[in-house]
């Protein structure tokens, strides 16, 4: 059971990967994709509200991507 919710958790993850629009940008390159969440992490890691603001801006982009199924 719990390799099914794992599996299931990562799945989403890279979902989140596409819907982002990353797989795209980077031509579906693995280590480009990696080397951006390496970096990403690292900023993370050194700017304290920076993941504070990530939150808040996918939030909004999830607020506004509900709103846009609701509405037909």
């Amino acid at each position: 059971m719990a390799r099914r919710v794992r599996t299931r958790h990562l799945i989403e993850l890279g979902g989140l990967v596409q819907k982002a629009g990353l797989v795209d940008l980077a031509d579906d390159d693995r280590a480009t994709l990696y080397g951006a969440m390496l970096e990403l992490a690292e900023k993370a890691r050194e700017d304290g509200n920076a993941l504070a603001l990530w939150k808040r801006r996918g939030k909004r982009a999830f607020d506004t991507e509900a709103e846009s199924e609701a509405t037909p």
